[in-house]
């Protein structure tokens, strides 16, 4: 009986070390609503508060519109003031100096989808660095690679859902998932960085999904 309880918790182990990043990935995207529910994503809608600092904070909505459209505005006393965006040909961002809307021929924009969604073919290389204990949890760590930038993600070891994100100038963490139709998505994102000076915590009381937009929505 012993030995074949040995035998058992050998063939476990063996199982779990024998997982990939792609296995996490894959389990994250499976968990978090399919990649189906993910791909079928046309437009999301989001309202909340962030907090800056100690003091200063802020009514928010975001827009976002596949494949690249977005527009994030601050809301004071029911009007909305963009402070962000992409309208598919610019970028745009408040020039908080001069107190004005800026548009940026470079801008970047990012990709609607998160990393996580076909990361074979749009060129990433993943590695699983494996596990690492932040407070009283133990999280998958794995690291995405494009060119010469890396991001390291953290993922529960027991729903693979994301629980944090590690780029060059910037560290995210996710928390409170809800469901969203059929997707779970963070109602709590931190956002903090090595200066300390753009750190902000947002909380999110709605999140609207392929919802028709108007089509002045990211018209700056």
């Amino acid at each position: 009986m012993k030995q074949l309880i040995l035998i058992f918790s050998v063939i476990f182990c063996i199982t779990i070390s024998a997982q990939s990043a792609k296995d996490i990935i894959d389990k994250n995207i499976e968990n978090s609503g399919g990649l189906t529910n993910w791909k079928l994503l046309n437009t999301v809608q989001i309202q909340g508060r962030v907090t800056l600092g100690v003091n200063d904070s802020y009514l928010m909505k975001i827009y976002q519109q596949r494949p690249n459209l977005t527009k994030t505005a601050i809301v004071m006393g029911g009007k909305e003031t963009p402070v962000e965006g992409y309208d598919g040909t610019n970028g745009y961002a408040m020039n908080y100096a001069q107190n004005k809307l800026q548009k940026y021929n470079d801008y970047i924009p990012e990709s609607f989808d998160n990393d996580f969604i076909d990361w074979e073919n749009k060129g990433f290389e993943a590695e699983l660095l494996g596990k690492e204990k932040i407070g009283e949890q133990v999280y998958f760590k794995v690291e995405l690679t494009k060119n010469v930038n890396k991001t390291i993600y953290f993922f529960d070891v027991k729903n693979y859902m994301l629980f944090r994100e590690i780029k060059k100038d910037e560290t995210l963490t996710y928390s409170d998932y809800r469901k969203v139709g059929n997707l779970l998505m963070p109602y709590r994102i931190e956002s903090s960085s090595p200066k300390k000076d753009s750190d902000y915590v947002m909380m999110i009381n709605k999140i609207e999904i392929n919802k028709e937009l108007p089509k002045n929505t990211f018209k700056f």
